[in-house]
């Protein structure tokens, strides 16, 4: 389970939540994995180039897609999983207010339900 220090969300055109999560061999450092939706540009895209981008600094690699987001709010825990890897992010340092505002800009990006979630 990776850690995140923090969290930078966006809800106008652009639909974003990035984590920064904490470098596993050295804490100090962080990475980002960001979550992107820009439904206004949508109907431009391909059906497969639709939905919610997902890239992770860790990982330099093809494209990847959000498929489920399952939050556990006892935990403080948010499950990812896209069509290439799975994520298990540890969100107790972060407020309740951040973890409120990350589930509310999750449900927007999921306006036309291409993501199973829960507890989101």
């Amino acid at each position: 389970m990776d850690t995140v220090a923090f969290l930078s969300m966006e809800s106008g055109k652009d639909l974003i939540v990035s984590f920064a999560v904490m470098v596993p061999d050295d804490p100090t450092e962080i990475e980002s994995l960001t979550l992107l939706r820009t439904p206004v540009y949508e109907p431009l895209l391909e059906e497969s180039e639709r939905g919610v981008h997902v890239s992770f600094e860790r990982y330099d690699d093809e494209e990847d897609w959000l498929e489920e987001a399952r939050w556990d709010d006892q935990g403080a825990v948010i499950r990812l999983k896209t069509r290439r890897r799975s994520y298990e992010l540890d969100l107790r340092k972060l407020d309740r207010k951040d973890r409120s505002t990350m589930r509310q800009v999750l449900k927007k990006m999921n306006y036309d339900r291409r993501i199973q979630m829960s507890g989101v």
